[in-house]
Parts: structure tokens; sequence; C-alpha cells
């Protein structure tokens, strides 16, 4: 009889010791008697979430644990930005990253995300979706705060061009062809059209008079990144034949799960921030496996206190997502459950490393090992050993009596 997978990863959790800690990582640390009680009860290792020493993004660090092979597939953020903000994207579309930003007359960057705007994004957005350049259709919307996602959708287009976004203040940048091609020459010519009708229509807009009036930024560019044309997964039902959906707040990783064919659930309150309720999206997680084979569950909050240097904090929040795991004890008699991260975030660094991340595997049927607590030196000493994360799926699958014998 098959059992269910849940696989919950607390983005950037992954950590170094800290001696505002005392000499431990914000995990260590950190009071878990939820989780410590699933390594007790379980199995723990640590994990490459793509190989040893490579420095994971979110994206590419979700690919590799859901199977796909990251350096086959992976073509910028772009379009995972785009699949995650719920655009129906199809094969060949090139999508970018996008801040409303300010500029000045000159076209000096003054701010690269328009004073934080949170407010009038949607009108601004709408001003600019479903414009024509040069027969390529523009799809613009608006994202979370000053950021967006763009979309070209036509023939002769090519990823391999330059960013706007300067990344810093100063003149934003001419985009520029990667390549001698002929489509990337074209792109970087529309790209920078866009961009300039993007300035005349947002400088005159009433959201930016409001707001200059106000004495705010006005959001009155957009500044692209991060080119990438929308790749071709293939779906987690045809690759594993499982029903699998996901629960997260951030666009990048709804935008991984839907391109692999998964549900998205959205879950009220799953804001992909410090105040998310954690607790809902384990309830909904545990809810949609009454129908679907496998859930995963992103947390992303300790990532936000790594950039942030604050081990304290990091550990606090992890406290409070561990006590969220209280309702996982009633559905260990049918469910295989992985606790993991998909990259460390070390606070001493305040960026992705190339670290190990700490694994456990609990549900029946498991093998146990001695380990009594989680964290990433107890973690390293489990029976897992050490693994990548393009290989967690499968010891799942068969955990889970989901897999397929191979050969006879």
């Amino acid at each position: 009889m098959s059992m269910k997978l849940m696989l919950i990863i607390l983005d950037g959790m992954g950590d170094r010791p800290s001696e505002k800690l005392g000499g431990k990582t914000p995990l260590e640390a950190a009071q878990t008697p939820n989780m410590d009680f699933l390594a007790k009860i379980g199995i723990s290792g640590i994990m490459d979430p793509i190989a040893p020493g490579i420095r994971a993004g979110s994206d590419t660090a979700h690919l590799s644990i859901l199977g796909y092979d990251p350096y086959e597939v992976y073509t910028g953020r772009g379009p995972f930005e785009a699949a995650g903000e719920g655009l129906d994207l199809k094969h060949g579309d090139i999508a970018f990253r996008c801040n409303f930003s300010t500029v000045d007359e000159k076209m000096n960057v003054v701010d690269r995300r328009a004073g934080r705007i949170r407010e009038g994004t949607h009108e601004l957005a709408k001003a600019l979706d479903g414009m024509e350049i040069d027969g390529v259709k523009v799809i613009f919307k608006e994202s979370v705060e000053h950021r967006a996602v763009l979309v070209l959708r036509g023939d002769g287009l090519s990823p391999k061009i330059s960013d706007a976004d300067p990344h810093d203040l100063g003149p934003i940048h001419k985009v520029k062809a990667l390549d001698d091609s002929e489509e990337a020459k074209r792109t970087a010519e529309i790209v920078n059209e866009f961009v300039k009708r993007s300035y005349e229509i947002l400088k005159e807009h009433p959201v930016n008079l409001k707001r200059m009036e106000k004495g705010l930024m006005p959001a009155n560019i957009v500044l692209p990144r991060g080119a990438g044309v929308v790749p071709r997964l293939e779906s987690m039902e045809k690759r594993h034949n499982i029903r699998a959906g996901a629960i997260a707040g951030v666009s990048i990783v709804k935008g991984v799960c839907r391109l692999a064919g998964m549900e998205i659930i959205d879950v009220k309150g799953a804001k992909g921030s410090a105040d998310s309720d954690f607790t809902a999206k384990i309830e909904a997680g545990m809810d949609y496996l009454k129908k679907g084979d496998m859930v995963l569950i992103n947390m992303k909050a300790p990532d936000l206190f790594g950039h942030d240097g604050d081990p304290e904090g990091k550990k606090n929040i992890i406290e409070k997502i561990d006590a969220s795991m209280e309702v996982l004890k009633d559905a260990l008699d049918n469910t295989i459950i992985a606790i993991t991260a998909d990259h460390s975030t070390p606070c001493d660094v305040m960026d992705h490393s190339g670290d190990p991340v700490p694994l456990i595997i609990a549900g029946k049927g498991v093998r146990t090992d001695d380990i009594e607590v989680f964290g990433e030196r107890a973690a390293a000493k489990g029976g897992i050993g050490r693994i990548k994360g393009g290989d967690l799926l499968n010891i799942l699958m068969q955990l889970a009596g989901l897999s397929e014998k191979f050969g006879a």
C-alpha cells in the first residue's frame, strides 16, 4: 500500500556556527521539539541541493530537489518569476524579472525600487501590458512591491541579452546582444524600446503624479533583467505518475512548481515573509494529501534573516516554524515526511553558500538511526549520509511505495 509524501523546505535554513549564538547555528540553538521528535523516530543526513560546493539559488535548488537537472533546464530566473505570478506561458516566450524604478531626466537611476512602492503598481502595469513592439507582444504584470515580470511573445527572439537594470544607482544600461545572432540583436532592440516607452508612459501617469505630490519617489521606468526562455519541463505526473501540489508564498518557487505541472495551492496567510501563517500552510498540505500523492511546502522566512545577518532572528523564526509542526504527528501513519532546506544562507555571509543542508525523513517503515536532534552537525552523523538534491525524490518515492522497479 502506497503512502503520501510531504516535503517541507525551510528556505535558507542551513547556516554556520555563530559567535552570537555561542558557537551554534541558528537551527542548533533553536528549541525545536517537533523536528527533534521527527529526527528521533526517523533518519537524518545532509544534502547538497545541487552538488558539493555549488551555491544554489532557490530556483535551481528546487528544480534539483524535484528531480530535474538544473544544468539542462535552467535558462534564467525570469520565466519562473513570470510563471509564479500566474502568467500563461508558452514554450519559447522570453521572460524577465523587472523593477519599477525611479530615474531622473538624464536616465540616471536614483532609486532602484521606487521608494519601495507598495500601492498603484497594478494601474501602472495595465498602462504597459499589451503593447506591441516590432510585431512582438508585450505581457507585463506587477508582482510584490516594486517587482514585476515582463514576457515577450513572438518569433525571432533570444534570451542572450544583457540587463537594462544597472543593479546600482547611476545610468541605466543599454541592453546588448550577448552573441552575434540576429535574434539576440533584435531582442535587445525590443527591450530597449520597451524601457524607453515605459518611461514615456509612466512619468506622467496619475499614480506617479500623486506620489510626487506626496514627496514620494515616482515609479517612472521599468528595468528588466534576468532574461530567460521558458523551458519545457516534463510534468511530475508524466515523469513519476504522481499528483503533486505546492504551497509557497514567493513567486520563484511557485513558478518552478507550476512549470513542473504541480498544482499551486493558495493558502490565506502564506506570504513568503516572517509573519506567514506556517500552521495554515501545513494544514493545507495535509488537506491536499487527501486527494494528491505529494505536496511541497516552502517556508521562506529563515532565508530572510540569513540575508539580514540576524542569527537571533533566524533562531526565533525556526522555533516559530517548529511550533507549527505539532500537527505533523497526526500524519505519520500514512505520510512520509521530509524536512530540509533548498540552500544554506549563513548569517555571517548574508548570502547563499555552498554548505550542505540538514535533512530528516520520518514515517512508517523508515529505517532509523541514533540521531535525536535536528541540526547541521547532528544530521551529518545520520544514517542517510550525504546525498545530492537530485537523489531526494527517488529516496522519498521508494519509501512511500510510489516508485517503479528498475529491471526484472
